[in-house]
């Protein structure tokens, strides 16, 4: 029998398309047929569904961005009255400048900060005043930038190549062919790759967008080798830091590698949730975005200026991002001792503060489903991917890793039976069009 999460999104995808408007959220790509779907209330790391059942959320704290918890305190009093005092206009929100202040004292190499609502807004902005400033249409990429036109143009040539970035069967349908040919993708720790695109694009790229570490640490100097090819060929250096940004460290994970950008992004964790994102960079560079058009009524909204604001003034008087840090690596050292522990292979990646790991098997869709399948049951909303967040305390963590251990050991029992027992089916592996 399908819960009242799975009922009510049968019913959304009639009007909805997808039934949600997060490619990330959909239960399809973690637990087909049983995930809870929806939420009516969360704080610190709990989550009540419709069913009012509770689960330890253990799937990425709101898509990596609540590294706070939910629904925190001294961040909703400081929301709270933002609201009474109206989070909309005629006149400019003070907080705008203070975040600017506090971004750029952070990253001293930048001088001016501009602010969206989202990740994929701020890759949009940062692309077109990187163009402006460069006078250059081509873009080398490394890494997840967002849904839009430019960057799924990369598809076009050939409908593989964001596959080896992070999402595969990427669709270009309603993209504009203009983007063709623009676009090349290079590859994390493989400078070649790079090497080869600027060597065959002589003079015309203008851009290089990446994300400064996702999955594994960089090797061999590749960022400030990538940093040295952008500056000898006059090329604009993006850091993407959306995900990565505020984790591990206070600010951009760039600043631990010693390697500046040009221009650096960042959203999800800056206003822990609440829909802010930031451009931040070079006044020369930043200064064009005043000569072409870039402007939209919600990005004056207080309220994503109070939350960002508050967010950074709690991560920095309490040093969270020490403690994500040292949670993250006491959970991937017992991943590892875990699954030696059953004999079952893995292979643990990601930054200490959002830890991940994958099955090594032919099945590991299957096996990633049923260990979702089966935390579910215990009470614990996970999927192979981690985000760590203050409202967690050991103890809390104590108990995610005994029922770790539990389901590892099903998963034993049940490799050794030959026999994975699901209830629905195996979750999608990325993008695929959810209709029904």
């Amino acid at each position: 029998m399908l819960n009242t999460g799975q009922k009510l999104l049968k019913k959304a995808k009639k009007i909805i398309p997808g039934g949600n408007q997060l490619l990330s959220k959909r239960s399809e790509i973690i637990l087909p047929g049983l995930w809870p779907n929806y939420y009516k209330r969360a704080k610190g790391c709990r989550v009540w569904d419709l069913d009012n059942k509770s689960y330890y959320d253990f799937a990425g704290m709101g898509v990596t961005s609540c590294i706070l918890g939910y629904a925190n305190k001294e961040l909703n009093t400081a929301i709270k009255k933002a609201v009474d005092e109206s989070g909309m206009c005629t006149l400019n929100a003070v907080e705008e400048y203070q975040l600017a202040k506090k971004l750029i004292d952070i990253h001293r190499w930048a001088d001016m900060a501009k602010f969206c609502k989202s990740g994929g807004e701020a890759c949009l902005v940062a692309i077109r005043i990187a163009r402006a400033f460069s006078k250059k249409e081509k873009i080398a990429f490394c890494g997840y930038h967002g849904w839009h036109d430019w960057y799924l143009a990369a598809n076009m040539a050939n409908k593989r190549t964001l596959d080896k970035q992070l999402l595969k069967g990427l669709s270009t349908k309603g993209v504009s062919s203009s983007y063709k040919k623009s676009i090349f993708p290079f590859y994390y720790n493989n400078i070649d790759s790079l090497k080869k695109i600027i060597n065959k694009n002589k003079k015309e790229i203008g851009i290089i967008i990446m994300e400064p570490m996702r999955g594994v640490m960089p090797e061999k100097n590749f960022l400030k080798q990538v940093r040295k090819i952008a500056t000898k060929n006059n090329i604009i250096l993006i850091f993407d830091e959306i995900t990565s940004g505020f984790h591990d460290v206070y600010g951009g994970i760039h600043l631990r590698f010693k390697v500046n950008p040009d221009l650096a992004i960042f959203g999800k964790s800056l206003g822990n949730g609440f829909p802010i994102s930031s451009i931040i960079g070079k006044k020369k560079i930043m200064d064009v975005s005043q000569e072409t058009f870039i402007s939209s009524t919600m990005w004056t909204d207080k309220l994503g200026f109070v939350a960002a604001n508050k967010t950074l003034e709690i991560l920095k008087k309490r040093k969270i991002n020490k403690k994500l840090e040292k949670y993250g690596k006491l959970i991937k050292k017992n991943w590892r001792n875990i699954a030696k522990f059953y004999g079952i292979e893995i292979k643990i990646f990601g930054q200490n503060s959002m830890p991940g790991f994958t099955f090594i098997n032919n099945n590991h869709l299957l096996l990633s489903t049923f260990f979702s399948q089966e935390m579910l049951k215990k009470g614990f909303l996970a999927n192979t991917t981690i985000t760590m967040t203050d409202a967690y305390n050991l103890n809390t963590i104590k108990k995610y890793l005994k029922v770790f251990s539990e389901v590892f050991r099903e998963i034993k029992k049940s490799l050794k039976k030959n026999k994975i027992n699901l209830r629905y089916s195996v979750k999608h592996e990325t993008f695929q069009r959810l209709t029904g």
